[in-house]
């Protein structure tokens, strides 16, 4: 199956924190990291007292089950040291599954589409990188990042 994961980082060298996410999901058993979003640096969202994030989009394509990917995404994050000490706070690694091609859950443990994909800017430019017509796996985002506010939103790479 193929799936969209979102990558945010603001702790440290957040280039290279993207780098070693990337790294990570293409050493996983069944998965091959297919494309890469450009990088944004995008202002925080939720929690505002914090540095900007590095956000980006990448398209995996895995032989994991949705909960098996939501394990890994999980287990990566702590072997890069995330410390969750609350919500929407400074991480050094945010792996989010977006979109998973034929699968919706909507689960206390995994909700997709992302609960918020629609109300997340910083989701929404890396995604339409990904696709340009704004359709994933069915999921139409164009009224969404039609409206997306750009304005904070910079490309770094």
């Amino acid at each position: 199956m193929k799936a969209v994961l979102g990558i945010g980082t603001n702790i440290g060298d957040r280039k290279k924190n993207i780098e070693n996410a990337v790294s990570s999901l293409n050493l996983l058993a069944k998965t091959k990291v297919c494309e890469i979003s450009r990088v944004y640096e995008t202002q925080p969202w939720g929690y505002k007292e914090q540095p900007s994030f590095y956000n980006c989009a990448v398209l995996v394509e895995t032989g994991l089950s949705a909960g098996a990917l939501l394990g890994a995404c999980l287990g990566i994050e702590a072997g890069m040291g995330r410390i969750r000490e609350f919500k929407n706070g400074p991480r050094i690694i945010d792996i989010d599954i977006l979109l998973i091609e034929n699968f919706k859950s909507s689960g206390e443990e995994l909700t997709v589409p992302h609960k918020f994909i629609l109300q997340r800017d910083f989701v929404l430019i890396p995604l339409h990188d990904l696709f340009p017509e704004n359709i994933a796996f069915g999921f139409d985002f164009s009224t969404a990042f039609e409206s997306a506010d750009r304005s904070k939103i910079e490309v770094i790479l």
